[in-house]
Order: C-alpha cells, then structure tokens, then sequence
C-alpha cells in the first residue's frame, strides 16, 4: 500500500459555481481574479502540473504535456465555509446550510454565554475580524468583556486580549459556546480569535482554535479508520471534524504545513495524509491582500518539487481546495467558487478530469486507493492510476 496526500489549499477557488448567484458572490474567481491583478502569474511549477488547464488564468499556459492530471470539481453542499468544503471532499454532502446570524446572535444564545463564562460580550455583529478588533479592542481591555462577532459564513467568533483573557480560559469560552449553539443553532463552527498588542496597532495571534460541530453523517475518515489505514493530519483538519478519526499537528503558516507534509512523506509507510494550508484564506483572502496571495503562490510554487520529489511509486498527491477567498472583490467572506484539482505522482496518467459533480469525488478516489467504499461521489482513480489489484 502507497500514500496519498490531500492537500488542501484553503480558499482557492477558480471561478464562480453556477449557483454563485444565490452566495452574493457572482464575479467572485479568486485565482482568475488574481492573475489579473498582478499582471499575469510568473508560477512555471504550478504551469508545468497543469493548473492552467483547470481553468484560463493570466500569464499561465496549458502545456501540451502537463505534468498532473487536471480538472474542477463543482460544490454541491449547501454553505461555503470551511468546514462544509472540507465534509463534501469527505463524502459528507449537506443538504441543508448551517445558520447565519447577520443581524447578530439572539439572546437565547447569548444570555446562557454571558451567564457561563462570567463575561460580558460586545459586538455581536457580522464583521471583518480585524476591523472589529480595532473598533471595540480599547472597550475590551477595559472592561474584560468579549467580543463576539459573525462573518457571512456559520460561525460564531470569540475575541479576546492575551494579557485580559489567558488562552485557556478563551478555548474554555468556545467550548461553552459549542455545547450552547446546537439544534436551531447549530453553527458550524465556533473560532478562537485571540489578539496582542495596544490600540492602533492589535494584531491577531496564531493560537486560533476551531470547534466545529461532529459530522453528520459518515465520511471518509471513518471508513479509513474503520479499515485501519493511518491518517495523519496537518493544520486544522481534526478541528474541522470534531477530531473525529483524525488528528494533526496546527500550523499558524504555510510553509509550517508544507514542512509537515513532508515529514509524513519522509515517515509514514502508507497511510493518508491530510493537510490544510492556512494562509490564502486566513492571512491573505480575508484581508484583501492580493500581493501576499500572489507571494504564497510563489512559495507554494518553489516549494512543490520538494514535496512531489518525496512521492514513491504508487502514491498520488492532490491538491485542491475547500472554497474561494476572492482577494480582489471588496468582500472579505469566503466565495462559492469551483476548486481545482491537481492529482500528481509518479505513476500518474496527466489526463483531464473535467469538470467534476462534486467535490466528493476527490474522496472517492481516496477511498478507492485505500479498497474501501465512499460515502459519495465518483472516484477518477481508474483515470489517473489505473486500477489496484
């Protein structure tokens, strides 16, 4: 038995889904958008897999010969955060979104909140969380209440100062918010975002914590674990299932992931590897910033031969990605868009996936590669690899 490596770019989308109407989000093309805005992508690692055969992107052929096989995979659950992205890949389809509170969060939610934590709570709006950390930061640090805030996506986010609320006691506050936000409530996540620094100049930290509801339903981690094949995580994929046959090391950057990643190529004998790759949503798609986007696209770019260059026979590596996080629109929510899929190792057929139903096809190969059967979608294994005795 091989490896495979999914890797998920979090927030790279490349183009709108045919229901982008329905999300706000019609124009929304967060790769397209960006080859545009930066003149053209000078990415000849990225162009050589293929990734200018998912879709046409500024500056970037589709070689005659692309090194990867190539294709779009198109969402079909109902949401566009991270969590829904990342249970569709898994063969969880919802058919039902999460709730959204962009008027805030009522006081049955809140009353319980403030009464269990010993805290009061300001804010309670939708809001970017850096413009909401510097409009109530200074009221904070006065009064030691936290500040709650909401996002176009599922989530209920929790910001506090590390010097007023220790780490401990903020991660406490989430997991009090989880236990209140379910049935009607049920949002897919609950976030840590704590934060240093003096007004004007606060700053977010890397000890975000993400508590996400349990999946509903079954999915390819389960299977895996139920068959035995090791998985191991990178980034915050156990957040994202309710650690759920899964575990992982968090990463606060991009190269902290990909260094991960090939520490498991190195170690594991066989098993999945299942990574999330942070920052073009969370550093970069969330705050509009083009240039460091295009920036993490060159890291990613120089950094991918050493990541393939580990790969064995039989193994695959895909990359893809759970959402859009369109830098360029005057939105910092995430957007309903089309992902790519790249499938590379060195046995590999580099043949054009298409345009795939859903993006459970991706776990559907996976589950194929490892003998066990899929929740849902439809695996291209047979395309890229062949089939496995």
């Amino acid at each position: 038995m091989g490896r495979v490596a999914l890797v998920v770019l979090d927030g790279m989308g490349i183009g709108g889904a045919p229901d982008a109407a329905e999300y706000g989000d019609v124009g929304s093309n967060t790769l397209g958008n960006v080859a545009e805005a930066v003149g053209g992508f000078a990415l000849p690692g990225l162009e050589a897999l293929g990734l200018g055969c998912c879709r046409p992107l500024r500056g970037m052929a589709c070689p005659d010969r692309p090194a990867a096989a190539h294709g779009v995979a198109v969402p079909v659950s109902h949401g566009k955060d991270s969590t829904t992205g990342h249970w569709e890949l898994c063969g969880l389809i919802l058919e039902r979104p999460f709730p959204t509170y962009p008027d805030g969060f009522p006081s049955e939610v809140l009353d319980p909140f403030v009464a269990a934590t010993g805290r009061g709570v300001l804010g309670n709006k939708a809001a970017s969380g850096t413009a909401i950390i510097e409009e109530l930061g200074e009221r904070h640090l006065a009064t030691g209440d936290w500040i709650v805030y909401t996002s176009a996506d599922s989530v209920f986010q929790i910001a506090a100062h590390e010097a007023i609320v220790p780490l401990e006691e903020l991660e406490s506050a989430a997991r009090v918010a989880r236990e209140i936000l379910r049935g009607p409530h049920a949002v897919s996540r609950v976030i840590t975002r704590p934060f240093v620094g003096e007004p004007g100049a606060f700053r977010r930290t890397a000890h975000r914590r993400d508590f996400s509801l349990e999946p509903l339903g079954e999915t390819l981690l389960d299977r895996l674990a139920a068959a035995g094949v090791p998985r191991i995580g990178v980034g915050k994929v156990d957040d994202l299932f309710a650690g759920r046959n899964i575990t992982s090391r968090h990463t606060a950057s991009n190269p902290e992931a990909y260094a991960l990643i090939a520490e498991a190529l190195r170690d594991a004998d066989w098993g999945f590897i299942f990574a999330n790759v942070i920052e073009f949503d969370q550093s970069w798609g969330h705050r509009n910033d083009v240039q460091g986007f295009y920036q993490g696209l060159q890291e990613l770019d120089a950094t991918l031969p050493s990541l393939t260059g580990l790969l064995r026979d039989d193994d695959l590596m895909i990359l893809c990605a759970d959402h859009g996080n369109d830098p360029t629109t005057s939105s910092t929510d995430h957007a309903r868009e089309v992902v790519p899929i790249l499938v590379v190792g060195p046995g590999v057929r580099p043949v054009p996936l298409g345009r795939r139903a859903t993006f459970a096809d991706v776990g559907a190969t996976v589950a194929e590669y490892f003998g066990v059967d899929s929740p849902a979608g439809t695996s291209f294994l047979s395309e890229v690899a062949g089939h496995r005795e």
